[in-house]
């Protein structure tokens, strides 16, 4: 009975070993790592399954194999880079990435949890592929992106020549004045300079085609108007007037009325100054804030903010300025800081506010609704720039990783 019990034990073992050297094998090696065949297979099931969910024609199944394992070896080689150079995804960052997902796809986290098992994934598997990703994108953006250097020369031929730029332009909604002369050009901007309407004026007085309606003409982007009129409206303001423009059918007077698109976009401003004191311990809070609402007084009783700005306030970044803090939006100060300047009159001196950072006072010195819509053309416009030097760049950074590493492929058939 006992010599039974070894043999069954020994087949058992035997199968047991049999069938884990089956179930995977290591089928690259890459550097100071591996590729298993099981990542091969899983890899190539995956690929199979998005040709045929798009019903694209598949390539030979070789050709399939070797995309799939030169996928693996430049991740495995980045995946390296990244454990040399201690690159770490906390559990807070991947929890907030695997929510992000979930809300990508209209879904709490539960229900996206619930979503991927019922398809017959694993949640856990789930989560160390984006964390594999999410390390290979930190790595990426630390290897490539100090690489990438935008000048300035190179920015603006960018915005001029770039055609798919003009997508991101607005549609301008334009009004013209057609008369014959210069003198009557001159005369319809004093007119419209002095209140007077710009459609009346228009109907009155100029020979277009479309005077009866105020001079109005359709929607269209500045590239699609003559160049005269693109040059002299395009990057303008909502209001803006033109200096009489001069073509073979007189002179052209032109008012910005209106633009939209998905970069139109306004933005609540204010310019501010501030005196800022910070407790320390040589001067505590009580002594502080007497302290700065000496200053204060200083100022309503005629002495100039700047001066004092310049010579107490501890702020290093606007002191230097007469306490200057330039055009600034909601979101960008303490909330403290900004509820005073959102509230206060321009030319008022605040009462003395404390922040985290301090006691202040501060004048509000104008207020605007600012124009957004060059700046966010011009950041969109530098995401692409960014985007096509950045592809290029990781390429190169990619091929090269690839050429310099040890690789051996093992013939597992």
């Amino acid at each position: 009975m006992k010599q039974f019990t070894l043999i069954a034990s020994l087949f058992l073992s035997s199968g047991l070993f049999a069938a884990i050297e089956i179930l995977d094998r290591v089928a690259v090696i890459v550097d100071d790592g591996v590729i298993m065949e099981s990542q091969i297979n899983s890899g190539l099931e995956n690929m199979i399954l998005r040709y045929d969910e798009q019903n694209i024609p598949k390539p030979p199944m070789d050709n399939l194999k070797e995309q799939v394992i030169e996928s693996l070896i430049i991740e495995e080689l980045q995946l390296q880079l990244a454990n040399r150079a201690g690159v770490r995804i906390s559990d807070t960052e991947l929890n907030d990435s695997i929510i992000r997902i979930a809300a990508n796809n209209q879904m709490e986290l539960q229900q996206f949890i619930d979503y991927v098992e019922q398809g017959g994934e694993s949640y856990e598997d789930l989560r160390e592929n984006v964390k594999k990703q999410m390390i290979i994108q930190r790595i990426q953006r630390g290897r490539v992106g100090s690489e990438i250097s935008i000048t300035e020369k190179e920015f603006q031929a960018f915005l001029a020549t770039d055609e798919s730029l003009a997508s991101l332009e607005p549609e301008l909604l334009v009004q013209q004045i057609l008369v014959k002369t210069l003198d009557q050009a001159i005369n319809a901007i004093e007119r419209i300079n002095s209140g007077e309407d710009f459609s009346n004026i228009a109907k009155e007085v100029s020979i277009s085609s479309n005077a009866d309606n105020g001079g109005l003409m359709p929607w269209r982007r500045a590239i699609e108007m003559p160049e005269l009129f693109s040059n002299a409206v395009s990057k303008k303001e909502i209001g803006f007037i033109s200096e009489p423009l001069e073509s073979g059918a007189g002179y052209h007077v032109l008012m910005l009325v209106d633009k939209k698109g998905p970069f139109v976009q306004y933005e609540d401003q204010w310019s501010s100054r501030h005196i800022l004191l910070i407790p320390s311990t040589i001067r505590d809070e009580e002594a502080t804030e007497i302290e700065i609402n000496e200053i204060r007084s200083r100022i309503l009783d005629g002495e100039d903010f700047s001066d004092l700005a310049k010579e107490y306030s501890e702020d290093p970044g606007s002191a230097s300025l007469g306490g200057e803090l330039g055009w600034l939006g909601k979101g960008v100060l303490a909330a403290e800081f900004e509820k005073v300047m959102i509230e206060i009159d321009a030319g008022e001196v605040s009462p003395v506010f404390q922040t985290q950072f301090g006691f202040h006072f501060l004048e509000v010195l104008d207020s605007r609704s600012y124009d957004m819509t060059r700046d966010l053309i011009e950041d969109r416009a530098y995401q692409i720039l960014y985007g096509r030097k950045y592809d290029e760049e990781l390429e190169n950074t990619l091929r090269s990783m690839r050429a310099e590493a040890f690789v051996e492929i093992k013939d597992l058939d």
